[in-house]
């Protein structure tokens, strides 16, 4: 029979961490699981008797207890054009650094329809994979919701629920948070106007996009509160599929009717956008959405998302769940994002004469 060692006699414990930060052994537990409930103070005297002990958690342990996997899952979308992909990359990183905190992992998986995504839900839970999922790429008619809350499943969303068609309203049961691209394409066309543009273009994705169509309305009613009439909007206005080439070609043509300004749906048509912008030697300002690497590598301004808060709320809600608590609610479920400027912020050639 192996013997156990002097290393694994003494080897900390929840109580011995409690004792020498000098709490109870629920503060510590409180630490490790549910940080948010302690006083900053508290957190910081435990956490440092966890690091002074050498207290590792086993995963193994908890496991048993709980009969959890200690397993988030997490649909992973295929790359487009490298650029794109940019925000869920950094949400994922966000969300996994989150869960190690935590002492759960994250799994990926992938799925092409929202049936698709109905079978690996019924594969990874039925094969206690995954404890818990956080879904993203909401859309209207989403299957995914009820299902999930049909088999009593924890879950949280990063994206907001979109009502279904035939109605005016989204009344959903479940946790979700979202980054309100109304203000943030509102911020953008307000900034070039600012700056005294006043043929601001919209390079946006086809109507019917829900995303998309959230954030041409911040982008519009901007212009209107700033007295650019609808007839005036009307022509500013393109829709085109998302990519590079595409906002190349949309601003080429914008620029040729008077554009002097583009607010973009996302940063691939920014770039896009931009690349037309030097290629007729125009003076022309371009905000793009998501501050992608590329857009800070070309100068590009563009529109921030708070990542980062919005991996750490969904993580916090189905931990909640699955320590038996409701999804979470709040007053504000749309985090504001927040416009960077670079080189791309530029004032119209009549402002610089």
């Amino acid at each position: 029979m192996e013997q156990s060692g002097p290393e694994t006699a003494q080897r900390p414990t929840v109580s011995s961490v409690a004792a020498h930060a000098g709490v109870s052994r629920q503060t510590v537990s409180n630490a490790l699981n549910n940080p948010e409930r302690l006083q900053p103070e508290t957190l910081k005297r435990v956490l440092t008797a966890i690091e002074e002990t050498g207290y590792v958690r086993s995963a193994a342990a908890r496991q048993m207890r709980t009969a959890r996997s200690g397993v988030i899952a997490y649909r992973l979308d295929p790359v487009r054009d490298g650029i794109g992909g940019a925000v869920l990359d950094t949400f994922l990183h966000a969300l996994t650094a989150e869960a190690e905190r935590r002492d759960y992992r994250v799994v990926l998986y992938t799925a092409d329809s929202d049936e698709a995504e109905l079978r690996q839900f019924s594969s990874l839970t039925q094969a206690r994979a995954a404890d818990a999922f956080v879904l993203v790429g909401t859309h209207r008619n989403d299957l995914r919701y009820r299902w999930l809350s049909e088999h009593g499943i924890p879950f949280s969303v990063f994206g907001r629920p979109w009502p279904e068609e035939g109605t005016t309203a989204a009344e959903p049961a479940h946790a979700w948070i979202d980054v309100d691209g109304a203000a943030g394409t509102a911020q953008a066309a307000r900034h070039l106007l600012d700056l005294g543009h006043r043929n601001i273009a919209f390079v946006g994705w086809p109507a019917g996009s829900e995303t998309g169509d959230e954030r041409r309305r911040g982008w519009d009613e901007a212009m209107a509160a700033a007295g650019v009439g609808a007839a005036e909007r009307r022509p500013l206005d393109s829709e085109q599929q998302d990519g590079i080439l595409e906002g190349a070609d949309a601003a080429a043509r914008l620029l040729a009717g008077g554009a002097t300004a583009f607010v973009c749906a996302s940063d691939s048509l920014a770039v896009g956008a931009f690349s037309a912008v030097r290629a007729a030697g125009a003076r022309a300002a371009v905000v793009g959405f998501d501050d992608s690497p590329t857009a800070a590598a070309l100068g590009l301004s563009s529109i921030r998302q708070p990542l980062d808060d919005a991996a750490a709320w969904a993580l916090a809600s189905v931990l909640d769940q699955l320590d038996g608590r409701a999804p979470r609610e709040r007053d504000a479920r749309l985090l504001l994002p927040r416009l960077v400027v670079r080189e791309s912020s530029q004032p119209p050639a009549s402002a610089t004469r």
